[in-house]
């Protein structure tokens, strides 16, 4: 199979069933091997029902669903644990961000030779109907990111990206993140293991009402100290390789 969308979902019964049918629609129109996998991550709503409504019209939709909520870098791992594509993809169930963003991301990483693709909210083509406040924010990040990781990309937090599965499968077992510092996380991880990894322009329209959508201050605050797990367990992968090298 050429490619597995996972869609992570909290509560989102409102409008899931049409954006994952609206989903298999635009996917069909490039690629011809796929599949959605929709995580319910413990909904309190009628989320699940309406993913089953919406595989039972479409056999490319997959559930997995669990009680009780894990956070989002736990819906993504479980995500990625059932999928069986080549490729495995990240989208947001909002549809804040299409599906046919795929279309070009899997061009560039045949082209360029990638192993990881990622929607960029700060690439010079990038399309934004965005709150500034979560822009000033995002860039907080890209600053942190590249003191603490090396890590050159601009824009971990985009909610659309692109990974060879062989790495990704490799990566996801030992991640210690389960909210939403996980992007971090799996970037880093993934530059330390040498992994290729571009950036590409998105077109983001802000559906969610008010600038933070369902994050909270104490989720930003839970991000940066997530964060500097992660940079204890970059800085113990660095110290491995240290010492396998003098071992060889």
């Amino acid at each position: 199979m050429d490619l597995s969308v996972v869609m992570p979902a909290y509560n989102e019964g409102d409008h899931l069933y049409k954006n994952l049918l609206e989903t298999d629609r635009i996917l069909s129109g490039f690629c011809q091997s796929y599949e959605i996998v929709c995580v319910n991550d413990g909904s309190k709503d009628n989320t699940e029902e309406e993913i089953k409504r919406a595989a039972a019209e479409c056999p490319r939709i997959r559930m997995v669903s669990y009680m009780p909520n894990g956070g989002k870098g736990h819906a993504i791992k479980k995500g990625v644990e059932a999928s069986v594509g080549d490729h495995i993809a990240f989208l947001d169930s909002d549809l804040d961000l299409s599906p046919d963003h795929f279309e070009d991301f899997l061009s560039h990483m045949a082209s360029e030779n990638a192993d990881v693709v990622i929607g960029s909210k700060m690439h010079k083509e990038s399309k934004l109907d965005y709150p500034p406040l979560r822009r000033f924010i995002s860039f907080g990040y890209y600053v942190m990111l590249r003191i603490l990781f090396r890590l050159k990309v601009h824009d971990t937090q985009t909610g659309i990206k692109l990974f060879r599965a062989d790495l990704l499968k490799k990566i996801v077992p030992d991640i210690i993140t389960k909210g939403f510092a996980y992007d971090i996380e799996i970037l880093a991880v993934a530059n330390e293991l040498g992994a290729k990894i571009i950036e590409r322009p998105i077109r983001l329209v802000f559906t969610r009402s008010g600038g933070f959508s369902r994050i909270k201050i104490s989720d930003i605050w839970k991000v940066f100290q997530d964060t500097f797990k992660i940079k204890k367990k970059i800085k113990n992968m660095r110290k491995e390789k240290r010492k396998a090298g003098k071992l060889s």
